[in-house]
C-alpha cells in the first residue's frame, strides 16, 4: 500500500492560487501573483492555438494576426470582466495586456510550425512537384 504524499509548501500555495483565478471579482492582494496567473494562461493559450492552428492548415499573416487579436483580446475580456481588477493598480491596461506576449508568440510559432509541418507537409511536396 502506497503511502500518502506530504504536502509540500509549493501545493498549499499553487492550489489555492488557480482557485482564485479561476474564481470571478476576486480581489489579488499580491499583484505578481496575479501577473504570473496571467503569464501562464497566455503560456496555455498560446500552446492550444499554435496547435489549432497547425491542425487547420492556417498559414501566413493571418494566422499571426489571429493569434495577436486572440491573444490580446481574451486576456483583456479575462482581467477586464471576469476578474474586474483595477488596472492602474497594474500600470495600466497596455501593461495587462503584453504580460508575457513575447514567450507566449514565441511558443505558438513553435507548436505552430511543429503541428503544421506533421500534418501537412506531405501535401505542401505534392503541390509544389505538381507546379514544376
Amino acid at each position: 500500500m502506497a503511502s500518502p504524499r506530504k504536502k509540500t509548501a509549493d501545493d498549499v500555495v499553487v492550489k489555492p492560487t488557480w482557485r482564485k483565478a479561476l474564481s470571478p471579482g476576486i480581489k489579488w492582494e499580491d499583484k505578481d501573483e496575479f501577473l504570473d496567473i496571467i503569464y501562464w494562461f497566455r503560456q496555455i493559450l498560446g500552446l492550444v492555438l499554435g496547435i489549432v492552428w497547425g491542425v487547420l492548415p492556417l498559414r501566413g499573416f493571418v494566422g499571426i494576426l489571429l493569434f495577436c487579436a486572440i491573444s490580446a483580446g481574451l486576456l483583456y475580456l479575462y482581467f477586464s470582466n471576469f476578474q474586474q481588477v483595477d488596472e492602474e493598480e497594474f500600470g495600466g491596461t497596455w501593461e495587462l495586456t503584453k504580460e508575457g506576449f513575447m514567450t507566449s508568440f514565441s511558443l505558438f510559432l513553435v507548436v505552430w510550425t511543429i503541428f503544421y509541418t506533421a500534418l501537412h507537409f506531405h501535401e505542401d511536396v505534392i503541390t509544389v512537384n505538381k507546379s514544376f
